[in-house]
C-alpha cells in the first residue's frame, strides 16, 4: 500500500502588471458629484496631487462657484481632501473670463497679506510689495529704478520728513533736499534750519534757541538714543557725565576708608 503524496495547494496573489493601473485610470467611471457614468476622457486629473472620480464639467462649475465667492486658493472637492486645484491644469476647462478672474483672486490673496504700494511715477505705476515685513521708507522701484517713499507714496523727498512733504513747492526744494541728504545735514525740528556737525556731541543748539539731536532731528535727550534713525547711540556728554560720577564715587570710597 503506497503512500500518497499530496501537494499543498498554495494560493498565489497575482500582482497587477505595470500597465494595469494605467488601464484602470483610463477606464470609464462614475462622477462622485453628479453621479453620472462618464467616459474616461471626461475624467478630471489634478496632476499628481490627488486622484478623484470627478468629471470635467462638475469641476468647471465648482471652480466657477468658488471664484464668484472671492476665493483665491481652491481646495479639491473630494471628501477630506485638502489638496489645492492647480490653476494651470484647470485652465483648459474654464472660460477665459473665469480663469482671468481666478488669477486676479489669487493675486489679491497674495497681495492682501503684505504691505503694498504703487510706484508714484506715471510712466511706471508698478505694484511693490513689502515681502520682508521690514519698516520701509526709501525704496527703489524694481522696474523704473527711481526712488520713492514707501510710507507716503510719493517720489523720494530727500532731506524732508514725511510730514513735511507739503512744503515741497518746486524743483529747487527738491535740489536742496538732495543736498541735505548728500551732506548728511540735520534739519531742526522747530524751524527747519539745516545744521552740519563736523565733530563733537550730537546735542545741537539751533539759532532758534531749541536743542535737538543731530542723529534723529528730534528734541535732545540724554542717554541712549532710541529713535529708529539712530539706534542705540550714546551721547558723548552723557558718557562724560557717567564717567565723572563714577570717578567721584570711587574717590569718595577710597577717602572714606582712610
Amino acid at each position: 500500500m503506497g503512500n500518497t503524496m499530496q501537494k499543498s495547494q498554495q494560493t498565489e496573489v497575482e500582482e497587477p502588471e505595470p500597465g494595469q493601473l494605467q488601464q484602470e485610470e483610463d477606464s470609464n467611471f462614475t462622477c462622485e458629484i453628479c453621479i453620472e457614468p462618464m467616459l474616461a476622457i471626461r475624467k478630471f486629473k489634478n496632476g499628481s496631487l490627488c486622484k478623484h472620480p470627478f468629471c470635467l464639467d462638475c469641476i468647471a462649475k465648482y471652480i466657477e462657484v468658488k471664484v464668484e465667492e472671492t476665493a483665491g486658493n481652491i481646495e479639491c472637492p473630494g471628501l477630506n481632501c485638502k489638496q489645492l486645484l492647480d490653476p494651470l491644469l484647470c485652465s483648459c476647462i474654464l472660460s477665459k473670463p473665469i480663469f482671468e478672474k481666478w488669477c486676479d483672486r489669487l493675486c489679491d490673496s497674495t497681495v492682501l497679506g503684505s504691505e503694498r504700494c504703487y510706484c508714484p511715477y506715471q510712466d511706471c505705476s508698478m505694484l511693490v510689495l513689502n515681502e520682508c515685513k521690514d519698516k520701509l521708507k526709501k525704496i527703489k522701484c524694481p522696474r523704473c529704478k527711481k526712488s520713492f517713499c514707501f510710507l507716503c507714496k510719493i517720489p523720494w523727498h530727500a532731506g524732508y520728513q514725511c510730514n513735511e512733504t507739503r512744503h515741497l513747492r518746486d524743483s529747487n526744494d527738491i535740489l536742496v533736499g538732495e543736498l541735505i541728504e548728500q551732506k548728511r545735514w540735520t534739519r531742526c525740528y522747530n524751524c527747519g534750519h539745516s545744521v552740519e556737525r563736523v565733530s563733537g556731541c550730537r546735542d545741537i543748539k539751533c539759532k532758534c534757541g531749541v536743542r535737538f539731536c543731530h542723529n534723529c532731528g528730534g528734541p535732545f535727550h540724554f542717554g541712549p538714543c532710541k529713535h529708529k534713525r539712530c539706534g542705540d547711540v550714546f551721547c558723548n556728554l552723557f558718557i562724560f557725565v557717567v564717567l565723572s560720577a563714577l570717578c567721584y564715587f570711587l574717590y569718595f570710597e577710597i577717602n572714606s576708608r582712610k
